[in-house]
């Protein structure tokens, strides 16, 4: 990169200032978060430090929204590709162990493809308490013992067994191929889910099945770990998020436009919603918030639904041009 970084026009307190002048009530607390993420964004151009990435057909095709429930197979459909994810079995407990869905696992998958983009190892090591990998994730590990309802531990617990231990294939449907992968065929916990603070003498660890770990590195998309961090209590808001520096990336290395109408959109973004109606509402409440994070995106006015123009930059600038084409190596 060799932009400078662009100094700050405005600080956090004079934002807070014009958006309560423009409504009634006051910020809430996660509005004022919204606005220092933001400042420290648009203050400071993202480096290669800021860097996350996603494999790019886990950004055309996202995980479930929602828990699927008791179904054998999940599948979701872009275009050409689509993509299957299998549950994998707990011997234990003699049932499935249910689908990754929500937040916490594509936070998980941001974390295991840059893991791996950057040691260019299958063998991850998840740090020597859940304490301090759920820092590392963003996620809030001050918020109640791992056996309370909502704490962050609990849920990444769950959802870290549900994802590591998921099949997922990707089937290009203009041909006869396809690419079934286990996540992590291998690994060790060591974790006392009771006392996450804990630190334990042996870390614990994953090893990313081989067809899996070249599929995440051959084309990953690089995202803005502190916008991630802003958005990271809604699926929505990141997969959005993500798409969008995905296509802003085609956009501006084409020179033209990138338009996908809501329909689209829903399709493979937000299928769980029945009503598209709803889906249009949610996502345009979320565009804004994702506006606020990304400052080199640029959006046209072309109705019907979103218009990435080729003025736009994705969020972490490509040096090199690596993740055009679709589903390498199938």
């Amino acid at each position: 990169m060799t932009d400078e970084p662009k100094p700050l026009a405005v600080t956090v307190d004079e934002l807070r200032k014009r958006a309560e002048a423009k409504q009634p009530k006051p910020l809430t607390d996660a509005q004022r978060k919204l606005l220092e993420h933001s400042a420290n964004i648009f203050g400071e151009l993202a480096t290669k430090k800021d860097a996350a990435y996603l494999p790019r057909e886990l950004v055309q095709i996202t995980l479930p929204h929602k828990n699927p429930g008791n179904v054998p197979a999940w599948t979701r459909t872009n275009g050409n590709l689509s993509v299957t994810i299998r549950p994998g079995w707990n011997d234990a407990q003699q049932q499935p162990y249910g689908y990754p869905y929500g937040s916490i696992p594509r936070l998980l998958l941001f974390w295991i493809t840059t893991e791996a983009v950057q040691k260019k190892s299958r063998r991850l090591e998840l740090g020597h308490s859940l304490s301090s990998f759920m820092t590392n994730l963003g996620l809030n590990n001050s918020n109640g013992s791992s056996g309370a309802k909502r704490s962050d531990a609990r849920r990444l617990r769950d959802q870290m067994e549900r994802l590591f231990r998921a099949q997922i294939s990707f089937n290009p449907l203009d041909r006869k191929a396809w690419l079934d992968m286990q996540v992590a065929p291998l690994g060790e916990f060591w974790w006392d889910q009771r006392q996450p603070e804990q630190s334990v003498l042996w870390g614990s660890w994953i090893e990313l099945g081989e067809k899996f770990f070249d599929a995440i590195i051959a084309f990953p998309v690089p995202a803005d770990l502190r916008a991630l961090r802003a958005l990271k209590g809604s699926a929505l808001k990141l997969d959005l998020y993500t798409w969008l520096n995905y296509e802003a990336f085609r956009a501006h290395t084409s020179g033209k436009a990138r338009f996908e109408n809501w329909t689209q959109l829903h399709a493979h973004l937000g299928a769980e919603y029945s009503d598209i109606g709803d889906f249009r509402r949610k996502a345009k409440a979320a565009l804004r918030e994702i506006k606020t994070v990304y400052p080199s995106l640029k959006l046209g006015d072309r109705m019907g639904g979103v218009d990435v123009l080729p003025e736009s930059w994705p969020a972490i600038r490509p040096k090199n041009i690596t993740i055009d084409g679709v589903c390498k190596g199938l």
